[in-house]
């Protein structure tokens, strides 16, 4: 089984939402996915508005060998070299 992290598209025509999910190679673009690790909306303001990821979940994905899309780790990126980005990512959410 050949795990790959890769955007899904979903919300309405001409207003793209996508969702981050770890899913089989051979599935489908509409397909089941394993886990969904987060959500991307293009049409944010800042990178913190537009990627919301949990990142440990995505990387526990990758030290399993789990191979991102160029897409992904292009958005990965991008929230790295952000520290408002990385700021909001490290915050727990209140139970």
């Amino acid at each position: 089984m050949s795990v790959v992290i890769r955007l899904q598209r979903t919300g309405k025509p001409k207003q793209a939402y996508y969702r981050v999910v770890a899913i089989e190679r051979s599935r489908g673009s509409t397909g089941r996915p394993i886990e969904v690790l987060g959500s991307y909306n293009p049409r944010g303001e800042t990178i913190n508005k537009k990627l919301v990821v949990r990142q440990d979940r995505y990387e526990v994905w990758r030290k399993n060998g789990a191979l991102p899309s160029v897409t992904v780790e292009k958005l990965m990126q991008q929230i790295q070299k952000s520290p408002a980005a990385l700021k909001a990512q490290t915050v727990e959410p209140k139970p």
